[in-house]
């Protein structure tokens, strides 16, 4: 039985959550579901957030960002020495620490263009001018292995890009490893960005892909009109109305015209697109503005799911978490738009914490990483063929002097 501590930012940027799981062998050889012993939510401190969320908006000079690698570095080893200290847990205690780190920036493949540089030898190319995904996500590992002394694994997209994959989502693993015995299923996690997972325990039928937006526009309009970092269990959208036509100007965007496997980021529904809207309906009501909001969420996952999982008519739930599943609104108007043979429920039926599910992957993906086991679903992600995703950083602690 393996312990690892995991780690998670994601794009709704709220916090970094914390968790402790074990992982045991199941009888096929792979690892069974995690079990959640315990989880954190710490806060950003305040200086570290400002500059992060300036990097979200390309607003830092290259030096300023990689400063802001090795502080988030820092921060993310303050959580996890935290975490250790509560727990009285041991470096030796622990197998692994996984994160991915901060994402500041996300590039999804160039469909139109990818396929001609699929077979080619041109590698350089493949990234020159953008066919091929990229992203970029900061938390210098090797502060983390030394503060806390233990094998850290993160940077877990950048090998599925290299064998053309998404790189994004990144939940299909967690969910083939926790589900694998009870699907097909549908998984949704809420985040700033929301995404599905379709889980099988034939990995060849699994699929992957960004709904659209999840909290991300929400907490934005909470900051900028209620001076709140969000509307909590979503009651100020509950007593507003749904403006038809804005709403049908959001359902517009192009990002849903892209076909699985698809990523999204802040720059398709960030705060730039966020305030477009909020300056041109600037007549509506806050309430009417996050009501709309909401709508528009649950309408393009509901909307997402039956336009790309062909295997709907065969599955009868769909498991919710991430930060989202805390808005009862949110969670109403979801209900409301899924099929109605399709039951919502959240992860915690399961023995997984919604509020913790990202950090519970990270340290899921850290655990296949130390044990060389593939932990990318190509039929999920359209990756070339399986791979081991992560880097490995040793804390000096482990080093071998003599040999």
């Amino acid at each position: 039985m393996a312990r690892l501590i995991g780690l998670n930012s994601g794009s709704s940027f709220d916090g970094i959550d914390a968790v402790l799981i074990e992982i045991e062998t199941a009888a096929d050889g792979l690892p069974g579901r995690p079990r959640f012993i315990a989880g954190r939510s710490y806060d950003w401190p305040e200086p570290v957030a400002k500059d992060v969320l300036r990097a979200f908006e390309n607003k830092l000079s290259i030096f300023e960002l990689c400063r802001l690698n090795y502080v988030t570095g820092a921060v993310y080893a303050e959580c996890s020495r935290k975490l250790m200290r509560e727990l009285e847990l041991k470096p030796d205690d622990i197998e692994a620490i996984g994160y991915d780190g901060q994402t500041i920036y996300q590039e999804p493949k160039d469909p139109a263009r990818f396929a001609q540089f699929a077979s080619d030898e041109d590698l350089i190319g493949r990234w020159l001018d953008g066919p091929y995904p990229c992203g970029l996500q900061i938390g210098e590992p090797a502060i983390v292995a030394e503060a806390c002394e233990t094998i850290t694994v993160t940077q877990f997209r950048p090998s599925d890009h290299a064998l053309g994959g998404s790189g994004a989502p990144l939940m299909q693993y967690l969910d083939f490893v926790a589900f694998r015995d009870i699907g097909p299923v549908l998984t949704l996690n809420i985040g700033g960005i929301a995404n599905c997972q379709l889980a099988d325990a034939d990995r060849s039928k699994m699929m992957a892909f960004d709904t659209g937006p999840g909290n991300v526009m929400l907490d934005h309009t909470a900051r900028v009109l209620l001076k709140k970092p969000y509307d909590a269990d979503g009651q100020v959208a509950a007593a507003g109305k749904v403006d038809q036509r804005l709403l049908d100007e959001l359902l517009a965007h192009p990002f849903f015209r892209r076909n699985p496997p698809r990523s999204a980021w802040r720059l398709d529904f960030g705060s730039d697109y966020a305030d477009r809207f909020l300056e041109k309906y600037r007549s509506l009501s806050a309430e009417d503005l996050l009501a709309t909001f909401t709508e528009f969420t649950a309408i393009s996952i509901s909307k997402a799911i039956q336009d790309h999982v062909k295997l709907l008519s065969k599955i009868s739930v769909l498991i919710a978490s991430g930060g989202g599943v805390r808005n009862s609104f949110l969670m109403q108007r979801l209900a409301a738009k899924l099929p109605s043979g399709l039951r919502l429920t959240t992860s915690d039926e399961f023995g997984i914490p919604p509020q913790y599910k990202e950090a519970v992957k990270f340290a899921t993906l850290a655990h296949a990483t130390v044990n060389r086991l593939a932990n990318n679903i190509p039929a999920a992600c359209g990756a070339k063929r399986f791979a081991i995703m992560g880097r490995t950083v040793m804390p000096s602690r482990l080093a071998k002097i003599n040999g």
